[in-house]
């Protein structure tokens, strides 16, 4: 056995056709962690899959006039397809209807009949058909599904039980001397106070009111319930009972479920019970993530708020909405959507903070050194602090990437990446360029900024790995300096490399806000009409209306760091704070000011510009300055906060 295994699940998906951003986050964040700990040399296994029996399934095929297997198929090509379009990789997606785990079901519910573990009776009850999950009278709310708020029915028939009562206290046990068994707290508190110390019922685990299951072999009409065909779904895969390659000696028992909230009880109640009854190890930990919330609540098809990933890949990009989905999820907590925080991520952390490191360090060492380092460099005392920070990043990502907390994990990157900018504003390479004496200084600094970079690909490559894949490019990095041993030290970018510029990693992106499209529509069509039913007027030559001058957007800027242009001597390129937002202008004003002599000004900018590209770099609107003969002025103002309109 390796010394070195790992392995992660997702829950296997019940086959709607509709999954949404909530279902990626949990896919993306299993594949995620799997590339990390591959990373760090780490037998991975990655399971994920479908769900595919029950009543359910049954009543919404038949309404759709197909069997039931033919209405699954087809659905799961489409979650695959989904997968293949978010750069999961997974190491095998199982099916409750694959041969193999029928075959593990049916020996599992045999075996613990056999056991004793598994008696005949008579059910009378209230079940939920959209949740597959049985209710006793007091535990409705209102009379109704106490997880999904809906209708629940009466439910009466001969069914097999399983004995849950019989192992609570075995249960309970192994969760106070597991502590982390059950992550976060919160859950594990949860779990125990409204569950297992109340006392456990013994579950009902067959059906004769349908017939699209696992059958039970030795009593026909039966068919296994859906949560104990769909569990052992984690050790089916692995061979259990079957006649698939037996990998449990070496993967079981898993270190991470990776669920969210909703099903955390069947994950930390009824499985634990079915393993202690099959005397199998548990898992070392289920983790139930929250949800990722609409404003309103709760994504759901009935509701209609779902939202689609595969129109926000398209719109976006896979490694942008991967980064945001791992951002926006704090540890345990629910997180929040809305298309605004999306595009404030990729323009704020992606665009302006990563890629602009980026196209800085490259354009600068292609301008001063022809693309490649010098050997013979130069250190100074202010180049301690950021090699200090590059060389504890790495432990400290993956300290927070055991504990899943994906969020804190981005955070720490990107506080190198802050930090790598503003190393940059710190020794201004632009002013060093232009000292031939300074020349072992500036390769030095253009050599902390490259070793930055290649610690930071490697940090992301779990999360991002298509953005690091073009960065790792762009560096001309070997596979050989992008491992996680590389990243350890300080000092791992080869000599003698030449750099490769692309295009911008991250282009910025202007989304207008929904809520004041309707309004600002209607006002251009009442315009428009207003327009139409008037007889036209002829304007002088140079005279704009009103309705002109409106569409343009004024906004006060203060200028936070400005550096020349490294491949244009008349141009400065500008960074500016505007309001809440960050922005880069490049402007031909070199000839007229220094940098030092613009940060701290307040400017007026031209918000609403299209971004150009103006010599490699990026330039986000257009800052407003008076000109006579030779001399220039840019336009200030005084008192104004920045982000303040213009009018």
């Amino acid at each position: 056995m390796s010394e070195k295994t790992f392995y992660i699940t997702t829950p296997i998906y019940y086959p709607s056709g509709n999954l949404h951003i909530g279902h990626t986050y949990t896919t993306v964040a299993a594949d995620t962690i799997t590339r990390f700990k591959k990373l760090q040399g780490y037998d991975t296994y990655f399971l994920t899959g479908t769900d595919e029996h029950g009543q359910k399934i049954e009543k919404v095929a038949a309404e759709a006039g197909v069997a039931p297997q033919a209405y699954v198929d087809g659905i799961v090509t489409g979650i695959k397809s989904l997968w293949d379009t978010m750069n999961i990789n997974y190491d095998q997606f199982i099916r409750t209807t694959d041969p193999e785990h029928e075959k593990t079901i049916q020996r599992i519910f045999k075996k613990l009949y056999d056991q004793g573990d598994i008696y005949k009776s008579n059910y009378e009850g209230w079940y939920c058909t959209p949740c597959e999950s049985f209710w006793t009278e007091s535990q409705l709310v209102e009379g109704n599904c106490p997880d999904c708020g809906r209708p629940v029915e009466k439910a009466s028939e001969e069914a097999y039980f399983f004995k849950m009562s019989k192992y609570a206290d075995d249960l309970l046990k192994h969760i106070e001397e597991h502590p982390h068994f059950i992550q976060p707290e919160s859950r594990k508190n949860e779990m125990i106070n409204n569950f297992i110390k109340p006392g456990l019922q013994d579950l009902c685990v067959s059906r004769t009111s349908f017939t699209w299951g696992v059958p039970v072999d030795f009593d026909p009409g039966h068919v296994v319930y859906v949560w104990i065909d769909a569990l052992p779904n984690y050790i089916s895969a692995l061979g259990y009972l079957n006649d698939k390659p037996d990998l449990m000696e070496k993967y079981w028992p898993a270190d991470v479920h990776l669920v969210g909230k909703d099903i955390i009880r069947f994950h930390t109640i009824y499985w634990p019970i079915i393993l202690m009854a099959l005397k199998l190890p548990l898992p070392k930990q289920v983790y139930g993530h929250g949800w990722i919330l609409l404003k309103g609540g709760k994504m759901s098809k009935s509701v209609g708020n779902v939202v689609d990933p595969v129109v926000l890949v398209d719109k976006y990009g896979v490694d942008a909405l991967r980064y945001h989905v791992l951002r926006e999820m704090s540890y345990g907590s629910d997180g929040v959507y809305n298309e605004d925080l999306l595009v404030s991520h990729i323009n704020s952390d992606l665009a302006n903070d990563l890629g602009n490191l980026l196209s800085r360090t490259l354009a600068m060492t292609d301008k001063y050194f022809g693309g490649v380092i010098p050997t013979e460099r130069e250190t100074e005392d202010i180049d301690t602090d950021l090699i200090a920070l590059a060389e504890k990043t790495p432990g400290v990502v993956s300290d927070y990437m055991d504990k899943l907390d994906f969020s804190r994990a981005l955070e720490e990157i990107w506080k190198l990446v802050s930090r790598s900018n503003k190393y940059i504003d710190e020794t201004q390479p632009w002013v060093l360029g232009k000292s031939p004496e300074k020349q072992a200084r500036l390769a030095q600094v253009m050599y902390n900024l490259t070793e930055s970079l290649r610690i930071v690909t490697v940090l992301i490559s779990a999360a991002m790995p298509e953005t690091a894949r073009k960065i790792g490019e762009q560096l001309n990095c070997p596979a050989a300096c992008l491992t996680w041993d590389s990243i350890q030290h300080f000092g791992g970018y080869p000599e003698g490399l030449k750099i490769e510029r692309c295009d911008a990693l991250f282009p910025r992106i202007e989304l207008e806000k929904k809520a004041e499209q309707p309004v600002k529509e209607a006002k251009a069509e009442k315009a428009k009409k207003e327009n139409e039913s008037k007889t036209p007027e002829e304007l002088p030559e140079g005279l704009i209306t009103i309705d002109d001058f409106a569409k343009v957007q004024l906004r006060v800027a203060e200028v936070v760091a400005c550096e020349p242009h490294p491949d244009a001597d008349r141009l400065l390129v500008l960074q500016l704070q505007v309001g809440q937002e960050k922005r880069q202008v490049v402007s031909g004003i070199a000839k007229y000011y220094a940098p030092a002599d613009l940060v701290g000004k307040t400017v007026i900018l031209v918000a609403n510009l299209k971004p150009v590209n103006l010599r490699g770099l990026e330039s986000n609107g257009m800052i407003l300055a008076a000109t006579k003969g030779k001399k220039l002025s840019l336009v200030t103002v005084d008192g104004i906060p920045s982000g303040g309109k213009v009018s």
